[in-house]
């Protein structure tokens, strides 16, 4: 896929314009990219209207164990949404244009608000698997931007402000809806890698000296295409499992699915939370 030039604007219209085809008159204002393993909150959706990616021109298909491949459009809570059940990834042999590419049709449709969320590993020492981090900040070490080439100045500046990624407002909405669902939270840095290996023990030692406190594969070409469109992001980590040499045992995408799976009511809850306060 070409970067954000007239070709892609065009792409970007034909898949929003099919996606506004099959769900009608409904008119989403919130996005959620879901990641591995946390599909269930798609059980939050009302009257959904669900699209297999690979029937939407020119999105690319999710291949990861835990990721759907399923686009769906509903209300939650009285508010319309778009849902992605299962988002792409560098590793998969997508560039970062193509991966963020959702984000910029979320954005033609009408999203002003994305929740994204991710299972990730844990780096900080005080971390628990199974704790839900509020992401505040991320450190870009993929070597790769959504951003680079030509840009499209209809769809955001040449050079983004990057200050506050992840919107205090939003942070401070769901530190609120936690207390009041008797849920701590942790709030930390997401680093972003391009895998698909696991890190090593050294390259984890070297993450927590850089000031990160989970880390993944995933989440960060999402949020900068999306603070490019002028998309307020909310980012949401699972601590799946302890990065490596944490504790003294291997990593595998099977203990991430199994975390996922059983902090995924108060998960569910929490996101519920959110969107029902959300402007």
């Amino acid at each position: 896929m070409a970067h954000v030039t007239g070709e892609t604007a065009a792409r970007i219209r034909e898949a929003a314009a099919y996606i506004t085809e099959k769900s009608g008159a409904l008119k989403p204002r919130i996005g959620l990219i879901l990641g591995s393993g946390l599909g269930v909150l798609a059980d939050l959706i009302e009257d959904a209207v669900v699209l297999d990616y690979g029937d939407i021109p020119h999105f690319p298909v999710s291949t990861v164990e835990g990721h759907a491949g399923e686009l769906l459009l509903g209300t939650v809570k009285g508010k319309p949404v778009l849902m992605m059940k299962g988002r792409f990834h560098g590793y998969e042999g997508y560039g970062p244009e193509t991966v963020s590419f959702p984000v910029r049709v979320m954005k033609e449709l009408g999203v002003q608000t994305l929740i994204v969320t991710n299972a990730a590993g844990g780096i900080n020492e005080n971390y628990q698997v199974g704790d839900l981090v509020i992401l505040k900040d991320h450190l870009n070490l993929t070597g790769r931007n959504p951003l680079i080439g030509p840009n499209d100045n209809a769809l955001g500046v040449r050079f983004p402000d990057m200050s506050e990624a992840y919107s205090k407002r939003l942070r401070t909405l769901a530190h609120r809806v936690a207390e009041r669902q008797g849920l701590g939270l942790q709030e930390g840095v997401y680093v972003g890698l391009m895998g698909p290996s696991y890190e090593t023990p050294a390259e984890i030692r070297m993450l927590r000296i850089l000031g990160g406190d989970v880390v993944g594969m995933s989440t960060v070409p999402e949020v900068i295409a999306a603070r490019h469109s002028g998309i307020e992001v909310l980012g949401f980590s699972c601590v799946s499992n302890m990065a490596a040499g944490m504790l003294d045992q291997p990593l595998s995408h099977a203990e991430v699915m199994e975390t996922t799976e059983r902090v995924k009511p108060k998960f569910l809850q929490l996101v519920l939370g959110i969107i029902e306060e959300m402007d």
